[in-house]
């Protein structure tokens, strides 16, 4: 194998953390933490499940999601633990990067949950590094915030947010600070 067009590559990497509040028990929350049931709290979600003794999550579950203008990308389930309501997975980016994901949700009182959510994504060529230079920490809260928003929403509506209004997440969040 040729290895000399790497030898000037420098993977990067940087890890995002967030903790989002979700209006159920960390077990609720736990069970949407899964390939198949985040198709009906988030909006635009694309999978394939590959393989799955349960149809859900479960420790050993590979699953790939379609990445605009990318190979898709393949996870795989590492940790499943339903008496911590953790979830680790490692998902691989085709020629781009590689991620470890840990969603962890934890009582937050009231029926309430605290879930921490980690990326550390490494840059596997400099494709990867340019993902990892726009995967800034406002652009990772973003997200972050929409998955908080869809997800509450779905809890109280059981519906999905559209990703396609703005304007229905702005008053979603505008709602929920009692503006």
């Amino acid at each position: 194998m040729n290895h000399s067009n790497h030898s000037n590559f420098k993977a990067k990497r940087v890890t995002r953390n967030y903790v989002q509040s979700i209006q159920a028990p960390p077990l609720v929350v736990h069970s949407l933490i899964c390939p198949v049931k985040e198709a009906e709290w988030l909006d635009g979600w694309e999978y394939h499940l590959t393989f799955s003794d349960s149809g859900f999550a479960e420790k050993g579950c590979v699953f790939t999601s379609k990445s605009a203008g990318e190979k898709d990308t393949i996870w795989l389930i590492t940790k499943r633990d339903d008496a911590t309501c953790e979830t680790n997975f490692a998902r691989i980016t085709p020629d781009s990067r590689v991620a470890e994901v840990t969603v962890r949700a934890e009582d937050g009182g009231q029926q309430t949950s605290r879930v921490h959510i980690t990326y550390t994504i490494t840059a596997l060529t400099e494709a990867g590094n340019r993902f990892i230079e726009n995967f800034t920490e406002d652009n990772f809260a973003k997200d972050m915030k929409f998955w908080e928003a869809t997800m509450n929403h779905y809890l109280e509506t059981g519906k999905a947010l559209p990703q396609s209004d703005p304007e229905h997440w702005l008053k979603y969040e505008s709602d929920k600070r009692g503006n």
